[in-house]
């Protein structure tokens, strides 16, 4: 090829081949979104206590109190914020956000919001706030629906594991 054909032709099957990948992992991502809603958000989380990279909330903003209260995830409000261990969380009223500032270690998600099933194998997977159990009067909450049902199965088994497994995990996340 003349160095003027190279000038004029040379980039562009560079470009598409980059355009072509870019559009594909776009894709890919779109794909486990559908298929697993809050994916994206979670899979990138490498924060000590899970937080929506897109809202910047904890448990994608709902209220952590709640789940012992109402006996269901509910939503947090934006006029019942809390600054607390870096993050922001939120809180369906007054009273649940003034309980979860005295006793952030009861009501909390335990392992900061990664699922317990997960961090007994080694790993950190963002819980979805969707899937949840409290148990020992603890919140946990799960990336998958399966995990769920293994923990309700044999709490203490997971749990044990969890623990053991939890400091050295924790000391990889971001501070």
């Amino acid at each position: 090829m003349t160095a003027q054909r190279q000038e004029r032709y040379g980039l562009r099957p560079r470009i598409a081949a980059i355009a072509l990948l870019a559009g594909l992992s776009l894709a890919l991502d779109a794909a486990r979104e559908a298929a697993v809603p809050g994916w994206a958000a979670h899979a990138a989380t490498t924060e000590r206590i899970v937080t929506s990279r897109f809202s910047g909330l904890a448990i994608d903003g709902f209220d952590p109190v709640a789940y012992f209260v109402d006996g269901a995830p509910v939503a947090g409000l934006r006029q019942f914020e809390a600054w607390k261990d870096g993050v922001v969380w939120r809180f369906h009223n007054e009273g649940n956000r003034a309980s979860f500032l005295a006793h952030p270690e009861v009501y909390g998600p335990q392992f900061g919001g990664y699922d317990p099933v997960d961090v007994a194998r080694g790993v950190t997977v963002a819980g979805n706030p969707l899937f949840w159990v409290v148990a020992g009067e603890r919140l946990y909450l799960f990336g998958f629906e399966a995990n769920r049902d293994a923990f309700a199965a044999d709490p203490q088994g997971f749990l044990a594991k969890a623990r053991t497994r939890w400091p050295a995990l924790e000391q990889g996340l971001a501070q």
